[in-house]
């Protein structure tokens, strides 16, 4: 009796402690990711000089939608070293070269210094970040899922985008501080750097406190029962799972693309399209990504109480017919940019926070870190990944109107898959495999 009294809230102490090991990890890496978006118009002609800064700015962008490109790559390298080796092992090593990627930028010589080859290091570290992202997503999704108690799964397993909340929130207040610390000349000749240096710095803690994680359970237990298959047998397992693929991307590419247009790309665009002030925008972006924080756990607390579809369509439908209502929101003042960020960020919550949970109730353990990656990261890839490009240039030939329609055409597509798809709620894990 005593040692079942000490050894339950040991287990519970752990398992928060992991809880808190992956989201820290996550936000750290989301961080390094999102200070590129971010101090992108500041350093675009220190790798691009063709003399246009809409040109510099297109192929800087060009290079981030370039990172999504390893995405696919990274979901199925680091979600295979998840199923074989372990969700713990495989966040690590993910963290690990995110912060290289970031130290690589950091260091990065200029266009002034070595020409075209200054390119060419900036796009080989997004690759290699881009890379560790496509893997970090799946894993974390997966350990969460498998480590949470049933009843709380979408709650626990909406927890990384609290970390991704928070590291977009962490890049975007250094932008605030640094807008308003450095002149705009400072910032494009070195101040650019630094968000880059502090990124690979503060990835050393996460590599640290991700080796303190321990290991998820079921799949300690899914190796036990296989220890090793060749890769034909895995690539079997992968087909005879497509359906349940194609749904996991369907729910996901609305939401990708209102992500990295509402949540990371508004600030800049407010800037550029309508001349608000930097420092403004970046002020009303901060606190329009706070709101996306707060909802994140009301909206997984939602999905664990109705069920994963309902808080589903309410981004899906809700987003479908607000689109168009939310561009019009958008002008030079910073109020309306916040008003527009906070109602997308609620919206936005609804589709994020139930997805973790989902994913791993339709996947079996077996190949579950695999294809959540390949089918999260390929549809990150394939279509947020283009959406600031697309956007802007889309808004300087004077159709931006054509990106919010195949905006509301993705949440037209995600609608049905939702509707389409079993409830998963409270499924045991197990009985997918």
């Amino acid at each position: 009796m005593t040692i079942h009294a000490q050894t339950a809230p040991t287990a519970a102490r752990r398992q928060r402690r992991d809880l808190v090991a992956v989201n820290i990890g996550n936000a750290l890496e989301w961080f390094d990711w999102n200070i590129y978006s971010i101090f992108a118009a500041y350093f675009a002609a220190q790798f691009f000089a063709t003399g246009d800064p809409i040109s510099d700015l297109l192929s800087t962008l060009a290079v981030f939608a370039a990172g999504f490109v390893m995405r696919p790559i990274g979901g199925w390298l680091f979600g295979r070293i998840a199923d074989e080796r372990g969700r713990r092992f495989s966040l690590t090593l993910a963290i690990v070269l995110a912060a290289a990627g970031s130290l690589l930028i950091a260091v990065a010589p200029t266009f002034e210094t070595v020409g075209a080859f200054a390119g060419v290091v900036l796009l080989v570290a997004r690759l290699v970040q881009g890379l560790a992202h496509g893997g970090e997503t799946g894993s974390a999704f997966t350990y969460l899922a498998e480590i949470a108690p049933r009843e709380r799964r979408a709650l626990w397993a909406s927890s990384p985008w609290l970390g991704v909340g928070v590291g977009t929130m962490g890049a975007t207040g250094l932008g605030v501080l640094m807008t308003a610390v450095f002149t705009q000349e400072q910032l494009a000749e070195f101040g650019w750097r630094i968000p880059f240096a502090i990124g690979s710095l503060i990835g050393l803690y996460a590599i640290w406190i991700r080796r303190r994680m321990s290991e998820s359970e079921l799949h300690v237990e899914a190796k036990a029962a296989q220890p090793r298959r060749s890769f034909d047998e895995v690539a079997r397992e992968l087909g005879q799972n497509w359906r349940r693929l194609l749904t996991i991307v369907g729910l996901t590419i609305s939401g990708v693309v209102a992500f990295y247009t509402w949540f990371i790309f508004a600030p800049g665009y407010a800037v550029r399209e309508f001349g608000m002030d930097a420092n403004a925008s970046l002020v009303a972006g901060l606190l329009g990504q706070a709101v996306f924080l707060v909802a994140i756990p009301v909206m997984g607390a939602l999905a664990d109480r109705w069920g994963r579809r309902p808080v589903l369509l309410m981004f899906s439908i809700g987003f479908a017919v607000l689109a168009f209502p939310l561009e019009g929101l958008l002008g030079a003042d910073p109020v309306r940019l916040w008003l527009a960020m906070a109602i997308g960020s609620v919206l936005l919550a609804a589709n994020c926070a139930p997805l973790g949970a989902v994913f791993a109730e339709l996947v079996p353990t077996r190949v579950r870190a695999t294809i959540i990656g390949i089918g999260y990261a390929t549809a990150g890839a394939i279509l947020g990944g283009t959406a600031p490009y697309l956007n802007t240039w889309l808004s300087s030939t004077g159709r931006h109107g054509l990106f919010v329609g195949y905006m509301i055409v993705l949440c037209v597509i995600s609608t049905i898959v939702a509707v389409v798809m079993t409830e998963t709620r409270g499924k045991d894990l197990r009985a997918a495999d």
